[in-house]
C-alpha cells in the first residue's frame, strides 16, 4: 500500500486529502497546464490525479512505461511525473526514450521514487530528469516544485535564441549545439548548463549557483550532479571550453 504525506502527516492512499487544511492558492499560474503521471500504483495515481486537478491541472494517467510514452507523444503534456521502479520498463528507460523524441525531448520530468540513495538520484538527473522526489510524497511540496519547474521552464523558453563563442553555437530554437559542421543534441540539463555557462563567458560560477540557476533553488540536488554533467559535456564537445577552477567551480573560457 502506498502512502502520501500532507504537510506533517502521512495518510493512507485510500483517503482523500482534507482540502480545508491546505492554503487557498491561485490557479491562474497553472491554467491550461497538463501533467502526465506514470506510476504502476493505482492508488497513488488516483490520489495524485485528485490533488493535481484540485490545483487546476489537466491530468493524464498511465500505469506503465509504454502507456506513458504513448500518452506523452499523443498529448505532449507540460510536465511528466514518472515513477522509477516499474515492471517491464523502468522510469529511467522511459525518460531516455522521451529525451530522444524530437517533439517532446524538452519536456520537464520529475522522478517519483522510493529509492533515496545518492547514486540513484545522480543517475536519474544525469539521464535527463529535472527533479527527483522520494516517496512518501508531500503533496504541498510536490505542487510547489511542479509550479517552480514550470515557471523556470517558461523563463528558459524566453532566453536568447542563439549564443556564439569560439567555434560553438548554441541554438535554443532547434535545441542543438553546433561546432563547425557537427551538430550535437545534448540532454536537457546538459544543454541548459552549457547555455548558462556560455551566457556568462569568462565568469567563475560556483556549484551552488549552477544548481540554483539550472535545477532551481527550491530543488534538492547533490553537488556531484554538476560535476557529472560537466564531464558528460566535455566527453561530447571536448575539454577546451569549460575550465575547472579548483575549489570554486567552473568557467566558460573567454
Amino acid at each position: 500500500m502506498c502512502h502520501i504525506k500532507d504537510k506533517d502527516h502521512t495518510i493512507d492512499s485510500r483517503e482523500r486529502i482534507d482540502q480545508t487544511k491546505s492554503p487557498k492558492k491561485s490557479k491562474r499560474d497553472v491554467a491550461k497546464k497538463s501533467i502526465l503521471v506514470v506510476d504502476d500504483e493505482h492508488d497513488l495515481l488516483d490520489l495524485l490525479e485528485y490533488n493535481l486537478k484540485k490545483e487546476g491541472f489537466k491530468v493524464y494517467l498511465a500505469d506503465n512505461g509504454e502507456k506513458g510514452i504513448a500518452l506523452a507523444q499523443k498529448h505532449q503534456p507540460d510536465l511528466v511525473l514518472l515513477d522509477v521502479m516499474m515492471p517491464k520498463m523502468s522510469g529511467f528507460e522511459v525518460c531516455e526514450v522521451l529525451r530522444q523524441d524530437a517533439e517532446i525531448k524538452r519536456l520537464p520530468i520529475i522522478f517519483l521514487t522510493a529509492k533515496d540513495d545518492e547514486a540513484s538520484e545522480v543517475e536519474g538527473l544525469t539521464i535527463g530528469a529535472d527533479d527527483y522526489i522520494t516517496k512518501p510524497i508531500s503533496t504541498v511540496k510536490l505542487v510547489t516544485r511542479i509550479k517552480a519547474l514550470l515557471r523556470r521552464y517558461e523563463e528558459t523558453e524566453e532566453a536568447e535564441d542563439q549564443l556564439k563563442a569560439h567555434d560553438l553555437v548554441i541554438d535554443r530554437d532547434r535545441y542543438i549545439v553546433v561546432r563547425g559542421t557537427e551538430e550535437f543534441q545534448l540532454p536537457r540539463k546538459e544543454f541548459e548548463l552549457l547555455y548558462f555557462l556560455m551566457s556568462r563567458q569568462g565568469k567563475v560560477l560556483d556549484r551552488q549557483t549552477l544548481l540554483n540557476k539550472v535545477w532551481g533553488d527550491n530543488i534538492y540536488v547533490v553537488d556531484r550532479t554538476v560535476d557529472v554533467h560537466i564531464r558528460k559535456i566535455r566527453e561530447k564537445l571536448g575539454e577546451g571550453y569549460i575550465e575547472t577552477i579548483k575549489g570554486v567551480g567552473y568557467r566558460f573560457r573567454e
